[in-house]
């Protein structure tokens, strides 16, 4: 859980998100009074950048908690120093993040800061002007990927189309579908719609769902250029 205590006794989100259904591999973040007033924060064209750097940042942490939530694990029998039996778990498996440029390397430090030497890749995913379709132009990836559970990392989920690119590329490394788990701040259900539809196996981590997509393919009401807000003054 965040740190920060909430001003008032609401525990509830006073906004709504799209009621309809949501596909069986999506998870939200418990949509709590706290959350909706550090999305709140981020999303207002006021907040500066040092702001915004924190709250989003916050968010970003609980996200990477959530998305380690929904890692296999398995039994595992530990003493302690009184020298008693511990029946408990540990992670099944290896793990990396891998960023989706630029605005996913914002949520590196947060997969870091709850993962010790983590190993972490990434992808450039950019729009062909010709075909108008996500074209692949760079991506650095740990060797023994194929052998790891990935966290795929971007803040913000438009149309789909970077992420669902990224998860190609993944398996194309010989990744499964069911072993990767895409985590972002802000999704649009049209975004959602068309990832699950295309990847319904991977595990999709949100903090917010939006209300949808303007004639720019802009999440609305969302809150801007992601990279722009963090890495621009």
């Amino acid at each position: 859980m965040a740190d920060q205590t909430a001003p008032t006794t609401t525990t509830a989100a006073t906004h709504t998100t799209p009621t309809e259904p949501l596909p069986a591999s999506v998870y939200k973040l418990p949509q709590t009074a706290q959350l909706e007033a550090l999305y709140t924060i981020i999303r207002d064209r006021e907040t500066s950048r040092g702001d915004f750097l924190f709250y989003s940042d916050r968010i970003i942490r609980l996200l990477v908690e959530e998305g380690l939530n929904h890692l296999p694990v398995v039994p595992k029998t530990v003493t302690t120093p009184t020298g008693a039996t511990y029946e408990g778990v540990g992670f099944e498996g290896k793990i990396c993040g891998v960023s989706i440029l630029r605005a996913g390397e914002a949520m590196e430090a947060g997969l870091r800061e709850v993962c010790r030497s983590v190993r972490i890749g990434k992808i450039l995913i950019q729009r062909d002007e010709e075909t108008a379709q996500a074209k692949l132009f760079y991506s650095k990836l740990p060797q023994d990927i194929a052998q790891r559970y990935v966290l795929l990392l971007d803040p913000m989920l438009a149309t789909g189309g970077s992420a669902i690119k990224a998860v190609e590329v993944l398996k194309e490394h010989g990744v499964p579908e069911e072993r990767i788990i895409f985590v972002n701040l802000i999704a649009s259900p049209e975004g959602l719609a068309n990832f699950c539809s295309k990847y319904p196996l991977t595990k999709v981590i949100t903090g917010w769902i939006d209300e949808g997509l303007n004639e720019k393919a802009y999440i609305i009401p969302g809150l801007g250029d992601f990279g722009e807000r963090r890495y621009c003054s």
